[in-house]
């Protein structure tokens, strides 16, 4: 039987990410995402993004993309996640941080890949992953914006420069002209809204 204490001590450091906060929002206020969370849309919108890149006729790994957005902000559980601020002072090897974690697993190498391949953005997946990590940034300013945060509009455009693939730019102006909140509340004549969302799907026997 394989010794599972490498096993236990990852699953044990995934765990940290929930405990780690994005750094950037401090600049921001009114939003408290940690790397968890982050990491958890980003696969989503890596999911969606590897589909259109299929429709335009793209030889893309969607499970691979999926991989990489999984993996790519493994290592903020011991080197943490500095904002470009801090990054101007301080230096943080977040390829070393994953290759410590991993080395004992046999899937070790398979992880340290997947970082690679976004940060070195050496292959289609790697790109498109980046992409997503990207889009998912933008979604949360989005919010932010629609909050009535006026500072999170500006920063925006640097964003939409990083993109690489047509896909994530045409997915990126959507979020942008889309309101974060349209997904339940788009139809607001709707009679629901005015019940307050009671005694809809009672009926009467």
């Amino acid at each position: 039987m394989k010794k599972l204490k490498p096993y236990a001590n990852f699953i044990f450091e995934v765990g940290v990410l929930a405990q780690t906060p994005r750094s950037f929002f401090r600049h921001l206020g009114g939003l408290q995402q940690s790397i968890a969370e982050h990491i958890c849309r980003t696969v989503y919108i890596g999911f969606a993004l590897a589909h259109l890149e299929k429709e335009r006729g793209s030889q893309i790994n969607i499970e691979k993309v999926m991989e990489i957005c999984l993996f790519h902000d493994l290592g903020e559980a011991r080197a943490l996640d500095l904002d470009y601020i801090s990054q101007k002072y301080n230096k943080s090897d977040e390829l070393k941080a994953i290759e410590d974690a991993v080395k004992d697993l046999p899937f070790g190498q398979r992880i340290v890949s997947a970082f690679k391949e976004m940060d070195e953005k050496s292959t289609t997946e790697g790109i498109v992953a980046k992409d997503a990590d990207n889009l998912e940034l933008l979604c949360s300013l989005k919010e932010l914006m629609d909050a009535g945060n006026k500072q999170a509009e500006s920063w925006i455009p640097p964003i939409l420069k990083r993109l690489n693939t047509l896909s994530a730019q045409q997915l990126a102006q959507e979020i942008i002209n889309t309101d974060s909140n349209d997904w339940w509340y788009e139809n607001k004549e709707d009679n629901y809204w005015v019940s307050g969302g009671k005694n809809r799907h009672n009926r009467k026997d």
